[in-house]
């Protein structure tokens, strides 16, 4: 469930500090929890462990984040330079810690691009993960992968809301692994499903265009420690007052 980063830090983090780099990487990292699936169509669940580093309603080029001066937009998120949707973006930051299997926040049919890396390597994200763990704290100038890394933009249609949303999965300097578990394009995926898994350190951005059909309205605050498939991350709201509620599969 969502926890403030120290008690989340108390309660996952300190147990293993004693452990070895290499029983937390062989080990620990690779663990895959069973977790109840839900299905509620009056929430975005969570795709992914982590940290909230940002969330907010953005033009398709103005900055969620500023990086050293340089604006983080959902343009340079998606590397799509024709998007033009005003968007909630929110992002999840995966320390070494945390599992790394993503799961599906809506369900509805994904389509996936793979994008390389702007420069030759990925960006290190150590920085930012060691600001976290040890300082409790969101630097944004720790966050420079975020322009250069490759990443994964899985692409969700989903007919009952009449639009698609995005997420992002952003691989890290060491191991640059991110691995679907289903390859089709534009095949059918069920909310709280897993779907992939980033190795080692990542980062994971839910993009929802907004729309004149539904509201979309942020649940947790900056800062919290989610787990996917399980914490609601964002509200839908219907105009037309369709019946919500969540029911166990």
């Amino acid at each position: 469930m969502a926890q403030s980063l120290e008690s989340w830090i108390e309660s996952d983090v300190r147990p293993f500090e004693d452990k070895s780099l290499s029983y937390l990487s062989q080990y620990h990292f690779f663990r895959d929890p069973t977790r109840p699936v839900s299905s509620d169509p009056g929430v975005f669940f969570s795709p992914a462990d982590g940290i909230l580093l940002y969330q907010g309603v953005v033009k398709p080029d103005e900055p969620v984040m500023e990086i050293k001066g340089v604006p983080y937009t959902p343009r340079v998120a998606l590397r799509e330079p024709d998007f033009d949707r005003l968007s909630l973006v929110i992002g999840i930051f995966m320390t070494f810690f945390d599992v790394h299997v993503n799961r599906i926040p809506y369900s509805g049919r994904l389509s996936w691009r793979a994008v390389e890396p702007i420069d030759t390597l990925n960006h290190p994200m150590l920085a930012m993960e060691q600001d976290l763990l040890t300082e409790l704290r969101i630097d944004p100038d720790r966050a420079g992968y975020l322009h250069h890394n490759q990443r994964m933009v899985n692409r969700i249609d989903v007919p009952a809301l009449r639009q698609s949303y995005y997420v992002l999965q952003i691989a890290d300097h060491d191991v640059d692994a991110i691995t679907p578990f289903g390859l089709r394009q534009h095949r059918p995926v069920f909310q709280g499903r897993r779907f992939s898994q980033i190795r080692y350190g990542s980062q994971v951005e839910l993009v929802i265009p907004l729309s004149e059909h539904v509201e979309f309205v942020p649940l947790q605050r900056t800062g919290t420690h989610v787990q996917a498939g399980v914490d609601p991350l964002v509200r839908v709201r219907f105009p037309d007052h369709e019946q919500e509620g969540g029911t166990a599969a």
